[in-house]
């Protein structure tokens, strides 16, 4: 395959995450004028951005396991269909309620593009350097998407109503189905996973009863899921063949992204849920004014995400994962002192200081969660990774409606400062070992599987 033709797969696929990551953030800013019109309570409101992450991070595994099986092209051509066909739905909704069930399907298309893109990328890519090269650029776009998505929907909703925010995935979708068509390489895995139903269904079960919990106000709902979640780690662990393979979490490093991808994608979730109602419901600005408000921590995360996969390729992850929890922190104290009179100024400085730490956590994630595994199983690891950032963002929405002002905050700053620790943590000798010992673990039950 020509340097060209790889060039070709990688930006294809990156057209795919484009969608889905702004799609995670775009909508946020359209939901004060979506309540306006739809007349939707605020657990409604919260729905219509957690069902969509949920089904992602639900499905994601499942149909990574899918792509291996019948062919990444295939499974990938799929998903971009259904997430045009759930777009369009979703711009149509009459109701909250045809609005949430139109992102349900939205989210199904989604599940097929993100896990299965990266895996087409690992399989392009052979090379170290070049390999790491892609997964930078992979890394970057999640971060640059997010950042466009608040921005880009101010303008469309200021000019043609909140709708138009779904109408913008229509033409992308179309471009990347052509480009999957003509240049994208049909692949498949050499062993093929056996299919784990128990394992989904409580690992799905797990997800909805916590969250359903946070947002509906019904913590009598997180007793079941934690027995769920400890039937299915008992589960897991004695699977030949699993859905979320626990020898991953040997990996202290593999474990630590995990876990930070969560800790950040809460604090995003949280973020652009709430600041989106300040801006446009306690402030009274318009939706493009919001927008441009997002344009200080858009810049900031354009600017920090490349050279985040720069620091790694000279320093390694440690570096931009301490910068990203301090800084994610720091704009976390600042938001304890949020109010309806905050100067524009310190507005503008603390979402740039978001934009930084946000822009510097994607890229080491990412790097962490594949690094050291054997080639076959860098799709799982991939999708275990962005299955975390979507629990996160769930996570982040669902907290939005049970704390309030500071309090909310002040639990962000907590949780970030967490990235810090693991970032030290998950670059120990300890820990690098441990990641050395899982590799052949994990190629030794690939054979098994093979022969």
């Amino acid at each position: 395959m020509t340097t060209r033709r790889k060039y070709l797969v990688l930006a294809t696929c990156c057209l795919s995450l484009l969608i889905v990551s702004m799609d995670s953030t775009i909508v946020n800013v359209a939901i004060p004028a979506i309540r306006g019109d739809l007349d939707a309570p605020m657990s409604r409101l919260q729905w219509i951005i957690d069902i969509y992450t949920l089904t992602l991070a639900s499905l994601m595994m499942l149909s990574g396991a899918a792509a291996d099986r019948i062919g990444r092209r295939h499974v990938f051509r799929i998903g971009l269909a259904t997430f045009a066909v759930g777009s369009l739905l979703c711009s149509l909704a009459p109701t909250v309620e045809t609005l949430i069930g139109a992102r349900f399907l939205q989210a199904i298309g989604g599940c097929m593009l993100n896990p299965v893109a990266m895996s087409i990328i690992t399989q392009v890519f052979t090379g170290r350097v070049e390999r790491a090269r892609a997964i930078g650029v992979w890394g970057a776009v999640v971060g640059i998407s997010m950042a466009l998505g608040p921005t880009v929907g101010g303008v469309l909703i200021d000019a043609f109503g909140w709708r138009a925010v779904f109408w913008i995935n229509l033409p992308i979708c179309a471009v990347a189905l052509i480009l999957t068509t003509f240049f994208v390489p049909e692949s498949k895995s050499s062993t093929v996973r056996g299919v784990d139903p128990i394992g989904q269904a409580l690992a799905i079960g797990v997800l909805f009863a916590a969250v359903f919990g946070l947002v509906e106000g019904q913590p009598i709902l997180f007793a079941p899921a934690v027995i769920g979640l400890v039937i299915f780690v008992r589960y897991e662990s004695r699977r030949v063949d699993p859905f979320i393979d626990p020898r991953f979490f040997r990996s202290v490093p593999f474990a630590s992204a995990t876990v930070i991808a969560v800790f950040a994608f809460t604090a995003l979730g949280a973020f652009l849920f709430t600041c989106s109602l300040y801006l446009q419901n306690v402030r009274h600005y318009s939706a493009v004014h919001t927008g441009l408000l997002y344009l200080a921590m858009a810049g900031a995360m354009m600017i920090f995400s490349p050279l985040s996969g720069r620091l790694i390729g000279r320093y390694g992850t440690k570096l931009p994962l301490v910068a990203a929890g301090v800084l994610l922190s720091g704009a976390a104290l600042l938001l304890t002192r949020l109010g309806p009179d905050t100067p524009v100024w310190q507005l503008v400085v603390t979402f740039a200081i978001f934009g930084m730490g946000f822009g510097l956590v994607n890229a080491p994630i990412t790097n962490s969660a594949v690094n050291g595994m054997p080639q076959e199983r860098t799709g799982a690891a991939s999708a275990l990774a962005s299955t975390s950032r979507q629990v996160g963002v769930s996570i982040g929405v669902a907290l939005s409606g049970v704390l309030l002002g500071a309090d909310l905050w002040w639990l962000i700053a907590g949780l970030t400062l967490g990235i810090v620790i693991l970032g030290f943590v998950s670059n120990t000798q300890w820990a690098l070992r441990s990641r050395d010992r899982v590799a052949p673990l994990l190629e030794q039950k690939v054979a098994t599987h093979a022969g």
